[in-house]
């Protein structure tokens, strides 16, 4: 297990158990605290058999200790607990490290790593410990509103549609699970711990959708004269089709899938010009190829609709239902989900988690503990011999070299994230080939989103089908830390780097990959756009339109603007990496790490999936997510109606006690029975007032509620201003500086993120091959001259 060393203390809980799972699944010592009865978590719908379905995934691989903060004895247990632990993980508003340890050291996870030097500490809340929203609470629902998500999802003009309930909190649980790991490899580094205020709105904003990042709409974010603030235009630039059984998705993009479709289509004359293989001739003329597709499909299956169009080169995937996907034969086939019990008799199928260690699975193996089980004492062993003695206050990959072959978001996203901590990322491209971030606007240099993605890169340009290209990328392997790629399954083998021949090249190396169906199973071999792995998993069905009335006639899906998963499985490849790293560290022997998008999908809705899967058997979650009119052109909030309790204070917020006292909106189950005719009478009051003051107004009687952010808005957000999450990003071939992200979140002892510039294609071509491979110049010219290496003219 790659962190069987890692002592963890778990004082979290909800949303933040999330995080400890991770690390648990990887092989982490994870002791959860609750009090006397258990976490409420415990009892958090929705249930199976009486049982919490997100406790019970959340807090798999774990074991529990009752501790009483009432108790002399139990705060005496939990000091020797933290004083012996490694990491600390705490959540909630103020934290159970509040209750167990005021009387003896302080109330803060900040104060507790002061207290014990070595310790990594984390408290995780919904907006961070300080700042003008601070004391505000997120639901999925506020977070994707505050972040933009919101508004880029939906038609173009009627009630924005929310993304599916549950990938804000699993994708902030993945940013905290990167950012204690980095922490804890800086302790093994220097000695010193560290205090992590993370704030999961924070994570939301940089790492779902991220405005600045890749792909992001820079121009919407810069306020100005002409600058767009309406939302997208276009919501199917992937289309999906009906057909007989449900429907399918295209994602046509290059022109030898063009010429696959044309064919299938029957070769229409009307679409035989040339100028057609250009995604933009295309894209004009789509309307009217629409009509074409769209006769094709409609009398046909979905899986003959895919077999028809795989065997045609042309990109296709069904839109499956959620509550199929764990049992069907790739899930199976591929061992990523597995039956498990949850509750006492009562047994469900549900994802394993995100990993694949040395082709052995590394998630769920043990269901989540009774309470206070028998054994509460530390069952990993500390790692053998001090800290290698680094600088504290230097970047935690000081000194770590990695050889990146990963391409896009989810691929240049990985080696970005270790390039910002320090590591000596070595980019290869292929001429022939280069990374599609390259693409510009006419006129442009260099794209903004490959300036985001390759920060803190160094660019080499190399033949990799070359034997002379091949020799050389041997030598750059064995001396490097890592390789990262995200290609298609069998590619790197098919180019002579399998793992094994890596390994025989440098023992100790680690191979940190991601594809978009994973290593094995019937999907593995298909075409992997992030729309067609969202499609295929189910995560297209669950991002619809809840009433499939905002655009009559079209279909109800509104996921065509997101680039989820891949931001997200950027990071839960980098924690797999980082934790093969530290693996490595002490065994000296090097590790093969894979992650799958679908399984990332899948994983990071796992209690909407599991719970789909259980039918009449599951009891509910009766909370409700409103999208609500606000004054205004096309402005609009989002209300969260979780308890009874919640819907009696928005009513005395309003001043509406005729609404208190409505028998359709007096329990949950009512509410959402009657779910339309309570957005109509909350839009009385909502639609009088600006967003922002609906927000406020809320969120001071203590119910979740926040307004709809555009791109526009989050330049300027004073919450992520406070907390410094942006700093300006200047290029020499961008005319404006960028925005970017600081770091994964505020550290003590770990500096923020250098800014030095994304490379030109080949623009450290003959440095490297100077400093690094000790080619003279000579060499380096003739290798350039014969295609085996390129550099920047």
């Amino acid at each position: 297990m790659l962190l069987e060393s890692v002592r963890v203390l778990d004082l979290a809980g909800g949303d933040a158990d999330a995080v400890t799972r991770l690390l648990a699944d990887l092989g982490a010592d994870v002791l959860k605290v609750e009090p006397p009865g258990g976490s409420p978590a415990r009892t958090a719908a929705p249930l199976l058999g009486g049982v919490s379905i997100p406790f019970a995934l959340h807090n798999a691989n774990k074991r529990s200790v009752i501790l009483d903060p009432a108790d002399e004895r139990d705060r005496r247990r939990f000091q020797e607990l933290a004083r012996t632990a490694d990491i600390v993980v705490d959540g909630g508003p103020r934290g159970h490290t509040a209750d167990l340890g005021a009387s003896r050291f302080g109330t803060s996870c900040g104060e507790l790593a002061d207290r014990y030097g070595h310790l990594v500490t984390m408290s995780v809340t919904d907006f961070g410990t300080s700042g003008p929203r601070s004391h505000w609470q997120a639901t999925d629902a506020v977070l994707y509103a505050l972040s933009g998500a919101l508004s880029r999802s939906g038609p173009t003009s009627g009630t924005p549609v929310l993304p599916p309930d549950g990938i804000a909190s699993a994708t902030a649980a993945v940013q905290a699970g990167w950012a204690v790991l980095v922490a804890y490899y800086n302790r093994l580094r220097c000695g010193v711990g560290d205090y992590i205020d993370f704030a999961r709105f924070d994570a939301v904003v940089t790492v779902l959708d991220p405005i600045f990042g890749s792909q992001g709409q820079v121009a919407a974010a810069r306020r100005g004269a002409g600058r767009w603030r309406g939302r997208p235009r276009n919501q199917d630039a992937y289309p999906i089709y009906p057909c007989r059984d449900g429907y399918v998705r295209l994602c046509v993009m290059s022109p030898r899938q063009w010429r696959g479709l044309r064919a299938w289509l029957g070769e229409p004359a009307a679409y035989a010009d040339p100028r057609f293989d250009v995604i933009g001739e295309r894209f004009a003329a789509w309307p009217q190829i629409s009509v074409l597709v769209r006769e094709l499909f409609a009398e046909r299956d979905m899986a003959d609709l895919v077999t028809a169009g795989q065997a045609r080169g042309v990109p296709i995937a069904a839109v499956g239902e959620p509550a199929q996907v764990l049992a069907g034969e790739h899930f199976a086939a591929a061992r990523a989900a597995t039956h498990a019990e949850l509750a006492p008799g009562r047994t469900a199928l549900i994802p394993t988690g995100y990993y694949v260690v040395d082709d052995h699975r590394a998630g769920f193996r043990s269901p989540a503990p009774a309470l206070g089980g028998p054994n509460t004492g530390w069952r990993a062993r500390p790692p053998v011999g001090p800290a290698s003695g680094g600088v504290s206050g230097a970047r935690p990959f000081d000194g770590v070299r990695i050889v990146d072959l990963g391409v896009i978001v989810a691929g240049g996203e990985a080696s970005r994230l270790f390039g910002d901590l320090g590591a000596e990322v070595i980019k290869v491209e292929s001429a022939a080939y280069p990374d599609g971030l390259r693409q510009t606007r006419p006129g442009s240099a260099m794209s903004e989103s490959f300036a985001w993605t390759h920060r803190n890169n160094l660019g080499f340009g190399l033949d990799l089908r070359n034997p002379a290209g091949k020799e050389i990328f041997g030598r750059l392997v064995g001396g490097a830390d890592a390789v990262f790629a995200n290609f298609k399954p069998g590619t790197l083998a098919a180019l002579g780097f399998s793992y094994d021949t890596l390994r025989g090249i440098n023992p100790r190396v680690v191979l940190a990959e991601s594809s978009a169906f994973g290593q094995t199973g019937p999907w593995s071999d298909r075409m992997g756009y992030g729309p067609l792995v969202r499609a295929t998993t189910g995560v297209t069905a669950l991002w619809a339109d809840p009433d499939a009335t905002s655009d009559p006639g079209r279909h109800p899906f509104y996921d065509a603007t997101t680039v989820f998963p891949d931001h997200v499985v950027a990071r839960v490849t980098a924690i797999g990496a980082l934790a093969a790293l530290i693996a490595a560290r002490q065994s000296g022997a090097g590790v093969h790490v894979h992650v799958s998008q679908a399984e990332a999908a899948v994983n990071q809705l796992d209690t909407c999936y599991v719970a789909r899967a259980g039918g009449a058997a599951v009891q509910p979650d009766t909370g409700l997510d409103l999208v609500c009119p606000c004054s205004g052109d096309d402005e609009w909030c989002v209300i969260s109606i979780r308890t009874d309790e919640d819907w009696r204070c928005v009513a005395a917020a309003f001043e509406d006690q005729r609404l208190a006292s409505d028998p359709r909106f007096s329990t949950g189950a009512a509410r959402i029975a009657h779910r339309a005719e309570l957005v109509v009478q909350l839009s009385r009051h909502t639609g009088r007032r600006a967003p922002a003051d609906v927000g406020q107004l809320l969120q001071a009687v203590g119910v979740a509620a926040a307004p709809m952010n555009r791109p526009p808005d989050i330049a300027e957000d004073p919450q992520l201003a406070h907390r410094s999450v942006y700093a300006e990003m200047t290029h020499p071939l961008i005319e404006h500086p960028l925005p970017a992200e600081t770091g994964p979140a505020p550290f003590r002892n770990i500096p923020p993120a250098p800014q030095r510039p994304a490379p030109l294609p080949g623009q450290d071509t003959r440095a490297i091959c100077r400093t690094l491979l000790g080619f003279d110049d000579e060499t380096t010219e003739r290798l350039i001259a014969d295609g085996v290496l390129f550099g920047a003219d």
